[in-house]
């Protein structure tokens, strides 16, 4: 009897793994469209570290279709999405990209002292996601972001986070060597050229990424903004 129990065991996790996959899927569809609320909450539902990396993607990302004054709840949100999806799988790296992510959200919306707090935590975040998967191309980018927002900051933000300008670049260079047809990479390096004041490095940066074919909605949203960016360097 025991080789029947065996199978049906066997049977029966087979089957809930493909649910499982087949769940997560149904919430990236909906998060890839733009439902990012229902995306949060079916992805959150799956309570698996893969869900809750999910939701909170989609968590920091919704943020920036509400009102300010919403915005800092939806951070905070997501950071408990990665929190837990950290707590449930402690080599997911997107879980701890997605902490970073937040942090740095957060940030925007904090005082200086908690500020700089937050940026050291999101390196720590962005280091491991690293650490755990060295493909992670947004990982680079936003530590490309975090060395050019810091050091846009001045001379205590630098001494206190140990930024530095000069590896700014060399993320970006990372992230494009892995990803090189990601148009938001592109966007955000042309964000982090803007703030050193090179307006023609980040035009050329834009150029290249309103070139790249946009799919999702989030990606089309991107596009747009590129664009509306772009007419203001001219």
């Amino acid at each position: 009897m025991r080789k029947p129990m065996l199978t049906l065991a066997l049977t029966a996790a087979l089957v809930a793994t493909a649910a499982s996959a087949q769940s997560q899927g149904a919430a990236q569809a909906l998060y890839d469209s733009g439902k990012w609320q229902e995306a949060a909450a079916s992805a959150a539902a799956l309570n698996t570290s893969a869900g809750l990396a999910l939701a909170a993607e989609a968590t920091t990302a919704g943020a920036s279709m509400v009102p300010d004054a919403q915005k800092k709840a939806l951070f905070q949100k997501a950071q408990d999405y990665a929190s837990s999806a950290i707590a449930k799988d402690k080599n997911n790296a997107d879980a701890y990209f997605e902490l970073a992510r937040a942090q740095g959200r957060l940030a925007q919306f904090s005082g200086i002292l908690q500020s700089l707090g937050l940026a050291g935590d999101m390196k720590k975040n962005l280091d491991q996601a690293i650490k755990l998967n060295p493909n992670l191309a947004g990982a680079y980018v936003a530590l490309g972001l975090w060395n050019s927002n810091l050091d846009e900051k001045g001379f205590i933000a630098r001494r206190a986070t140990g930024a530095d300008k000069n590896q700014i670049a060399p993320n970006f260079e990372k992230a494009f060597a892995l990803e090189p047809n990601v148009a938001v990479h592109h966007i955000e390096y042309a964000n982090a050229l803007i703030l050193q004041k090179k307006k023609a490095e980040a035009a050329a940066e834009l150029q290249k990424a309103i070139a790249m074919p946009a799919d999702t909605f989030w990606q089309k949203r991107d596009l747009d903004a590129a664009k509306k960016t772009l007419a203001s360097l001219k």
